[in-house]
């Protein structure tokens, strides 16, 4: 350490004259790293080990075998098709409902700041609790509000999840996460220039002009990062699946988060499972690697 005149101590300095950090976020970044490194580890190892709960005697080295016996499996092609269609359908369903949502509430009218409350307040709802108000209150066939609504108007109710099964998981992550995407297109939409929209409406643009010319590039970047965001977050879909259909009728709604699920903790085969969680983890870093660089070219 330097001492300056008359003994007072300077403090360390790093490259270029800066003041040396590294001691203060070192421990912070030692246990990230730890908290990432060691659950990636242990499902690497896993997936080369035969490993089964069930019957703890088959052990040993696997090699490729887990793989090989996933990759050749239907089920898997059956839960990724699932997984990109749930994907795609609620980020097409958030995306344009929130675009319309966040024009419509960025307009002045009485009681708009309760309306946007109310529009946000989903988004607050664990999604299990939000699942279970969808399954019984809402499209229960026989006690559900829309079984109610349906049979109001002489028309036959719908057993939403037997005929209807991912429609109806769909349904119940967009109106989670439609407030989310409603927040950040309101946020981008208060950034618009209204002197622009003035100007086009003097030179006689009519709102749909206005909309498609003028908001829609406005919201460009906003949507990007909306559909990075959600898409991240949308791969590992859950809780919606196991409250409301348990993966089925068959392999309906079973994404590729739900057969990791039933390999691990139905049938008990932790090999398979982990090599399950490793493609899992490969195609969800490919995603968030081409995501990443699409919203880096819209903010330049």
């Amino acid at each position: 350490m330097n001492k300056k005149a008359g003994g007072t101590a300077a403090p360390d300095r790093g490259v270029g004259g800066g003041i040396w950090t590294f001691p203060m976020i070192a421990p912070s970044v030692g246990l990230l790293l730890i908290w990432m490194v060691v659950p990636l580890a242990l499902t690497l190892w896993f997936s080369f080990q035969r490993y089964n709960l069930l019957n703890p005697m088959i052990k040993g080295f696997a090699g490729f075998s887990n793989y090989v016996y996933l990759l050749r499996d239907p089920a898997l092609y059956t839960a990724l098709w699932t997984t990109v269609a749930l994907v795609a359908s609620v980020l097409i369903v958030t995306v344009v409902l929130g675009t319309l949502f966040a024009v419509l509430f960025n307009a002045q009218f009485p009681g708009r700041g309760v309306a946007r409350v109310l529009v946000i307040s989903p988004f607050f709802v664990m999604p299990t609790v939000a699942a279970l108000i969808w399954k019984n209150l809402l499209m229960n066939p026989v006690n559900g509000l829309f079984a109610f609504l349906m049979r109001s108007v002489g028309l036959q109710a719908i057993d939403w999840f037997g005929s209807l099964p991912l429609t109806s998981v769909i349904i119940i992550v967009s109106w989670q996460w439609l407030p989310f995407a409603f927040l950040i297109l309101l946020t981008a939409m208060q950034s618009l220039d209204e002197e622009q929209l003035e100007a086009a409406k003097l030179d006689g643009a009519g709102p749909f002009a206005v909309f498609f010319y003028i908001i829609v590039p406005h919201l460009k970047r906003a949507t990007s990062v909306v559909i990075m965001i959600e898409t991240i977050f949308l791969l590992s879909v859950f809780a919606e699946i196991y409250v409301t259909t348990s993966g089925g009728p068959g392999l309906a709604t079973t994404n590729l988060a739900f057969l990791i699920y039933q390999r691990a903790l139905l049938a008990f085969n932790v090999g398979g499972a982990s090599a399950a969680g490793v493609i899992a983890i490969i195609l969800a870093n490919i995603v968030a690697a081409f995501l990443v660089r699409t919203v880096a070219r819209n903010l330049d």
